[in-house]
């Protein structure tokens, strides 16, 4: 019989630490919380310095009373939820629930699950942080408060069952503002200039013109850029400077939590909710051959860029062995601490260098090999020499005008090799000229641009800004965003997101009548507030308090502008009811708008309100002869009879590509998963299981001749069309494909 329980959150874990403890441990897990506060009322008592009630989760009282039995006949019970808050929060209340005072139940916190790391934390398991669970007891109840109280103000004035997230309404506010700077942006015309030189041994270089009289350079208008470009055929032109030197190009620092999903979205094209699922199973384990369960990753809910010195030097040992001495840091790389951030963890990194991602690949699927692959990297790259570079620059002046251009050139790659390994530009340096040599002018050229406006967020930008402004945790980035996603606040078009009619309803509203609370600075305090009593600074109750006073005076203000918050969330049709006469106005359902008669309830005439472009349905109802239309449901787009409810007829959205698999009769139609995320597929489905994440183009691939292509945003080559099977690509603009991935 084991004398010692270890209770962990999740089951996944309870393998790799039996292994780990031996006979004498028995392992167990809770599930995550098994207490809450209740699901259909407040729950929080703000007359009694908000005090909480806390319920049983349903379905954990088999799990508490399984937890018991096992507790009565052990000697120590060992709490090992994670390491952070909400981990806390949960060995608190499974400790209540023991409750058994002659027993030593003690805190278990462990950083990555490997071998050294649990057995130090078993011998130096102590109290629970009270500091930490009244922290994270704030934050559920201010999120509580402010869900519970204003989403009934919502219900009651635009759509039943909306809410309001206490951070996740600040990122919505922050996708609209950036939505309203995009259509309130007027381009703004400037012009610039390009320059050949020769030399008198016909030695050719290309500058750009920086400045004029000394003034950064601002043309608006072609008649400007003419006048100048004038005054530049005037003038001579003589060799100001030509200097070469040397750039040194730091590593970055290990990951922390936001700027792993921020890598992970731009190199991997994984979503933030994606990327820190993967990463649990990374942390928790995986199965390595004959080793058993593996972690392979310390924790991943973090804000600090610090490790221990037991980590840098297995990593400068891995280094040293890979790449020899000249790779390794001439030094220990300190990081700045903010005062942001917690600090409560080290950054994630493997928590075994010498596990090369090559060397475990077959161990892992496809998408935890590359975020294995790519946090391995960044930790090894943190450790690494600075990569090096010839830097040579020239300027030239004639008169008015001063031309400069640079060059640089890789001389030893350091933490490139492993990281970010594109960098070499390849360019040589420009002619060896000296101070005072005459150049003539080859060719100008000048072009006209455009300012364009700022870019919608994406889920790499979205956490970045989160971040900067210090809005909301390491473990609710990917929450925030995926909370947004599925009450239909914001949509993901072409990986960025815009909010939706829903959502600028909502966040007007928000940001009308709870200006204070939904501001980012204010959010930004409470988070700060909140690190206070991590730290035994603040009275959680107090910050309740300083909070809610505010807060109960939007509500009242809120709750009396119903009427007036109502109509000003109705769009007019103007139109005229045909039952009963009355205006006819735009409302919110379950599946999006519609128009509805202002009378109801007394008269219910509604119709939907078809927002997708038209597009004639050819086709006839195979079932009745009738027309077929187009219409929506919450799962996307299809073809349904227009005599319905009589003929209930549907098929899925065509797309007019043919299905590529050889012999397939169908062809790709648009679906959506039950989370409402699009995809396209064979009509043959189950018969034919070809399907892309990508939009198809019925253009034959010019390189490979694959049937069709489809639809992609990259940063680097912005709206383009690629081949799935051969991967070249084109412009949407031009005919033939311009490179080869």
């Amino acid at each position: 019989m084991p004398e010692n329980l270890v209770i962990v959150e999740s089951p996944t874990k309870s393998r790799t630490l039996q292994k780990f403890l031996g006979k004498d441990y028995k392992i167990m897990a809770s599930g995550g919380h098994v207490k809450d506060l209740p699901v259909k009322r407040l729950g929080v008592d703000i007359e009694k310095s908000f005090e909480p009630e806390y319920v049983t989760i349903r379905g954990k009282a088999r799990v508490l009373k399984e937890l018991k039995s096992a507790a009565t006949s052990t000697k120590k019970v060992y709490l090992a939820p994670d390491p952070d808050r909400e981990g806390e929060a949960i060995a608190f209340h499974i400790a209540e629930e023991l409750g058994n005072a002659k027993k030593k139940i003690l805190r278990a916190s462990f950083n990555e699950i490997t071998k050294n790391a649990v057995l130090k934390a078993i011998e130096n398991a102590g109290e629970i942080d009270i500091n930490k669970v009244n922290a994270q007891q704030a934050r559920r109840i201010l999120d509580r408060l402010v869900g519970y109280q204003i989403s009934p103000i919502l219900w009651k004035t635009v759509l039943r069952g909306l809410s309001a997230g206490r951070v996740q309404s600040v990122a919505l506010k922050m996708i609209c503002s950036r939505e309203d700077e995009i259509v309130k942006f007027v381009p703004q015309e400037y012009w610039t200039f390009e320059v050949d030189f020769n030399d008198n041994k016909g030695r050719s270089l290309t500058l750009k013109l920086s400045k004029i009289d000394d003034e950064k350079v601002e043309i608006g208008t072609e008649k400007e850029a003419r006048a100048i470009e004038k005054g530049i055929k005037k003038e001579s032109y003589i060799v100001k400077s030509h200097e070469k030197s040397r750039l040194k190009k730091s590593p970055p620092p290990p990951f922390i939590t936001s700027s792993l999903q921020q890598d992970s979205f731009n190199k991997l094209r994984l979503s933030n909710k994606a990327t820190m699922v993967l990463a649990q199973q990374l942390y928790e384990g995986v199965e390595i051959g004959s080793e058993g369960q593996v972690g392979l990753i310390t924790y991943m809910r973090t804000d600090s860029t610090r490790i221990s010195n037991e980590a840098a030097t297995a990593a400068g040992k891995t280094i040293k062995k890979l790449f020899g001495d000249s790779y390794l840091s001439s030094g220990g790389r300190s990081q700045a601490i903010s005062k942001k951030i917690q600090d409560a963890h080290e950054a994630i990194r493997p928590t075994s260098p010498d596990l090369l991602p090559d060397k475990i690949k077959k161990y892992l699927s496809r998408d935890q090999y590359r975020l294995y692959d790519l946090i391995w990297r960044r930790f090894m790259a943190s450790q690494m020499a600075h990569a090096e570079f010839d830097v040579d620059t020239v300027e030239v002046e004639g008169g008015r005008f001063l031309f400069k251009g640079s060059k640089q050139k890789m001389k030893f790659d350091g933490f490139i090799r492993v990281y970010d390994g594109n960098n070499d530009n390849g360019k040589n340096g420009f002619p060896p000229l000296k101070k005072g040599d005459a150049l003539k002018i080859e060719q100008i050229r000048s072009e006209q641009h455009f300012t364009e406006p700022p870019p919608r967020y994406n889920a790499g930008s979205l956490v970045k800004e989160l971040e900067q402004k210090g809005i909301g945790r390491p473990s609710t980035y990917a929450q925030i965003i995926s909370v947004l996603l599925d009450r239909k606040y914001i949509s993901s078009e072409k990986r960025r997101f815009q909010p939706t009619d829903l959502g600028k309803t909502v966040n007007k509203i928000l940001i009308e009548y709870f200006t204070d609370i939904f501001s980012e600075e204010f959010t930004a305090r409470m988070e700060e507030e909140l690190d206070k009593i991590e730290d035994g600074s603040y009275e959680w109750t107090d910050v309740l308090m300083d909070f809610y006073k505010p807060f109960k005076a939007d509500l009242d203000k809120a709750e009396a502008s119903k009427e007036s918050i109502k109509k000003s969330a109705i769009e007019e049709t103007g139109e005229m009811c045909e039952k009963c006469g009355r205006p006819m106005i735009i409302k919110y359902g379950r599946n999006g708008k519609f128009i509805a008669c202002s009378g109801y309830p007394k008269c219910k005439n509604t119709r939907s309100l078809q927002e997708d472009e038209k597009i004639e349905v050819e086709d006839k109802c195979p079932t009745c002869g009738g027309p077929m239309e187009i219409r929506r449901s919450r799962f996307g787009r299809f073809i349904a009879c227009a005599n319905y409810p009589e003929c209930k007829t549907t098929k899925s959205f065509p797309t007019g590509v043919k299905c590529p698999e050889e012999g397939c009769p169908g062809e790709l139609v648009e679906r959506s998963t039950r989370r409402g995320k699009r995809f396209f597929s064979c009509s043959e489905y189950p018969a034919c299981e070809h399907s892309t994440w990508y939009r198809p183009v019925n253009i034959k691939c010019a390189s490979c001749g694959f049937p069709y292509m489809v639809e992609k945003s990259t940063k680097a080559k912005g709206d383009h069309l690629a081949c799935l099977k051969c991967k070249a690509y084109r412009d949407n603009k031009v005919e033939e494909p311009v490179n080869s991935e």
